[in-house]
């Protein structure tokens, strides 16, 4: 068989003066707390012999670096605090000719930490969606020409939909009404792909919104306009890898921009490997620099000028579009100490803002170990909180799925080992895995049943867009996961955003979800306060959460009989109350007396003295 040689040559084109030049990031600004700033300059033969001037008071030249590739050079500048907004003139001379770039310092966006950069913390309920498939609010934008992929058919799983950013400012209302109070996306960024780009994870350049979304301009107005609201954004960053045609990846700046491999080699899907104390080197490498797919290479995070720039871009996401939070992907594939130093950047300049990674593993040890934990290991991770496959996997699916409450409990036991679990993401599905009803045979009260522990139980709830109306759907092989919302669309002839447009389940799904929700808003005990959980009885799992001022006590009886409730059993939590009342129905029960509660239901019940 041929060997695929990954080894990529640096693009070295012969041509006379300056074409296009592209520098990046496209613009900064003063008073931040790191003055440091590397522009990378991409033009052919930029590098070539070339000196950069700069003159603007406060704004200095420590370095001009010229890399292997002569189409680029990297330019370190210190921004002092003397500097003041306002444009200047960047001169590059190269062999006898001149270009004057003109390059912008922004003052600083208002309301850090309060309007924007404001962090997602248990408080919150993050509702993650699609754009491509969530609503098209704009059909000027479903094509755009001259990029590669021009696919437009909602009757394929892997072609454009045409949803878009203001399809999602479009349908707000319907969010904040449900009791969402922060929205995360798959990414936004350009992927100028050949295919299969409406999942948003294949980056082409990093300093492009998504023209088929809306570009800039839109996503500025998503974020204004959730942060009106008094609702935040989460955006999807992705460190480890980019999409094959990427700038940087069509041209590269140096041989080692990328890991080089002599064939093409994938992760071994081990994140043991990065903690094993008895691990072989070649397993570790092969785990951390491996390309995740053939058309995603693995960007070397150890390389400076690609830490950089990733950096950069990370700062600039926050500061010109107002992002809250930052959702990580493929945590597990990246060099952990480059993302403890990208963490620490954002947080130095956005003291709020949180992130939390997608830690795709198998047992708590190992996903405590790529957040801030309680381990005693050599490497520390800084990072604020994990997508909780553990809860999901190894907690509520078997609990619910094949009555195993105990599996649910033990999960929970282990957050010992958490510095604080209730930064922890807990969720029922996403964009890659099969949707929770069709995990549980599409029985909607073990659904409901689920909704009710995802808004309850301790860390931040994220609900996968659709679930609250019954969407269902495997991730293999048809990818259903990732259906249209059905009204996002003018021709579509059902409307499931209104509920006229809803079947009876699906409505008491939806109304389900946001009783709760809404309700959660406002419960101290359950954003913020303690937990108690008792060891299950015969598929009888009872937690509680509280604080000075509430109790919430949660029942599950995930066995296949009713189950008599006998409430002296938990007086440790219900001493001093004389009543409960559901939040869903606001039926009152009597905690003198014994109740019978119903196979494959939840009830959460808010103590009343």
């Amino acid at each position: 068989m041929k060997k695929v040689i990954m080894v990529l040559p640096l693009a070295i084109l012969h041509l006379i003066g300056f074409a296009q030049v592209d520098v990046y990031p496209s613009h900064w600004w003063t008073g931040m707390k790191n003055s440091k700033l590397q522009l990378m300059i991409h033009s052919p033969n930029i590098g070539k012999g070339s000196t950069v001037t700069i003159k603007h008071s406060g704004v200095f030249i420590e370095k001009v670096n010229k890399v292997e590739s002569p189409n680029y050079l990297f330019v370190d500048l210190n921004i002092s605090s003397a500097a003041k907004p306002g444009s200047f003139k960047l001169q590059i001379q190269n062999q006898g000719k001149a270009v004057t770039l003109s390059y912008e310092l922004k003052q600083r966006r208002l309301g850090n930490g309060q309007q924007f950069a404001q962090g997602v913390n248990s408080s919150d309920f993050v509702y993650l969606l699609m754009p491509d498939r969530f609503s098209n609010g704009d059909e000027s934008n479903d094509r755009i020409t001259g990029m590669k992929d021009q696919t437009l058919n909602r009757d394929s799983m892997y072609h454009r939909h045409g949803g878009d950013l203001q399809g999602v400012i479009n349908h707000l209302d319907y969010l904040q009404q449900l009791g969402v109070t922060t929205v995360w996306m798959t990414p936004v960024l350009e992927n100028d792909m050949p295919n299969r780009t409406e999942h948003g994870y294949a980056f082409t350049n990093h300093y492009k919104i998504e023209p088929r979304f809306g570009g800039e301009t839109a996503y500025k107005s998503l974020s204004n306009a959730l942060h009106k609201r008094g609702m935040k954004l989460v955006q999807d960053a992705v460190y480890n890898h980019v999409g094959i045609h990427h700038f940087t990846v069509v041209d590269p700046p140096m041989k080692d921009w990328l890991h080089q491999w002599p064939r093409f080699t994938r992760p071994n899907y081990k994140d043991q490997t990065l903690f094993d104390p008895y691990v072989a080197e070649i397993d570790r490498k092969q785990q951390a620099d491996g390309w995740f797919t053939r058309e995603m290479p693995d960007l070397n995070q150890s390389n400076p000028y690609v830490a950089n720039y990733l950096i950069q871009h990370a700062i600039y996401s926050v500061e010109e579009f107002g992002v809250d939070g930052w959702r990580i992907d493929t945590y597990i594939y990246c060099d952990l100490d480059f993302m403890n130093r990208c963490n620490k950047a954002l947080s130095d300049e956005f003291p709020k803002v949180t992130e939390f990674g997608e830690v795709w593993v198998t047992g708590t040890v190992n996903e405590a170990y790529f957040t801030r934990n309680n381990l005693t290991t050599s490497f520390k991770s800084n990072l604020k909180g994990v997508t909780d496959f553990q809860t999901l996997f190894q907690g509520i699916l078997p609990a619910l799925k094949d009555g195993n409450a105990n599996s649910l409990y033990q999960t929970l036991s282990n957050d010992i080992l958490y510095k604080n679990p209730m930064m922890n993401v807990i969720f029922l599905d996403n964009h890659d895995m099969t949707r929770f009803l069709s995990q549980v045979n599409e029985d909607e009260e073990k659904l409901k049943s689920a909704i009710a522990w995802l808004l309850t139980c301790r860390g931040i709830p994220q609900l996968y867009y659709g679930t609250e109306i019954l969407m269902k759907g495997v991730s293999n092989p048809d990818g259903l996961v990732r259906s249209d919302f059905l009204g996002g669309w003018k021709e579509d002839k059902k409307n499931k955003f209104t509920e006229a447009g809803r079947t009876d389940k699906e409505n008491e799904v939806h109304d389900w979800t946001m009783k709760l929700a809404n309700f959660r808003k406002s419960s101290s005990a359950i954003k913020t306060g303690k937990m108690t959980q008792y060891v299950p009885q015969d598929g009888l799992y009872v937690y509680f959460r509280y604080d000075a001022s509430q109790t919430v006590m949660c029942i599950m009886n995930t066995g296949k009989t009713n189950r008599s409730i006998d409430f002296t059993r938990y007086v440790e939590r219900t001493k001093g109350f004389s009543k409960a009342r559901s939040v869903t129905d606001s039926t009152e029960i009597n905690l003198n007396d014994k109740v019978n509660m119903p196979s494959n239901k939840m009830w959460v019940l808010e103590l009343i003295r």
